[in-house]
């Protein structure tokens, strides 16, 4: 048996989703964008998610971000049933255990790349005198310790994206969940994003990437195809 296999296999579980149903209503019609889908990320993965388009893989993705409750089923963070609080309690959850990287971003237009990188830490338990410190050890992690005072404007696509990761880590998240993050990318650019996200993944990082993109996809060391709103 590989040793890294092996090791990987019995990391414990950061988030599970057990039977997790998602029903919409729309007129007098309801339909389950999720149906009972079952899904245990563990410490330290790279998975992908993946599917066509109405697949549900984006509600999929909001269930695991904690952007939302699902209508039955489960959701445990480290063994702890979560899903059912209330939207300040899982607001502040999300903030101290997931990272979001999104494929547009997000960035302030006219704040720096080191304010844009703090920004998360008003929200933390961090002393503010922590802040710019943390931030600028971050940027300079992902290569831009000499664009601290950038804004998103002089900085090219794969540039933002770098100060988006740093934003995405610096509350030190269980989960970077990144939503198409080399989509608005050039190919050389998207290649240096996802080299970055194994090098998190390699320094103990888990690692979820949502992508409709199946050659993307398969960068991950496991890939979870979603159609009809079930895991194929």
């Amino acid at each position: 048996m590989n040793p890294l296999s092996s090791r990987k296999s019995k990391s414990p579980p950061v988030l599970e989703l057990r039977h997790i149903v998602k029903t919409y209503t729309s007129g007098n019609t309801t339909f389950n964008a999720l149906d009972g889908v079952s899904l245990t990320i563990c410490k330290g993965e790279f998975i992908s998610i993946t599917g066509p388009s109405g697949s549900g893989k984006s509600t999929l993705m909001h269930i695991i971000g904690l952007l939302d409750n699902p209508t039955s089923g489960e959701v445990l963070l480290e063994s702890q049933n979560i899903s059912h609080l209330k939207e300040h309690e899982m607001a502040r959850v999300r903030n101290v255990t997931l990272g979001f990287v999104f494929q547009q971003f997000n960035l302030l237009p006219k704040t720096s790349s080191l304010e844009n990188v703090m920004l998360p830490l008003l929200y933390s338990d961090i002393p503010k005198s922590e802040h710019k410190r943390i931030a600028t050890e971050l940027l300079t992690r992902v290569g831009l310790e000499s664009k601290l005072k950038n804004t998103p404007a002089q900085l090219s696509g794969g540039q933002q994206q770098r100060v988006a990761i740093a934003r995405a880590l610096v509350n030190n998240p269980k989960i970077i969940l990144a939503d198409e993050p080399t989509g608005n990318l050039d190919s050389k650019s998207g290649k240096e994003i996802i080299a970055l996200l194994h090098e998190l993944n390699k320094e103990g990082r888990t690692i979820v990437l949502v992508t409709h993109d199946i050659e993307l996809a398969k960068q991950a060391q496991k890939i979870v195809i979603i159609k009809d709103g079930k895991i194929a």
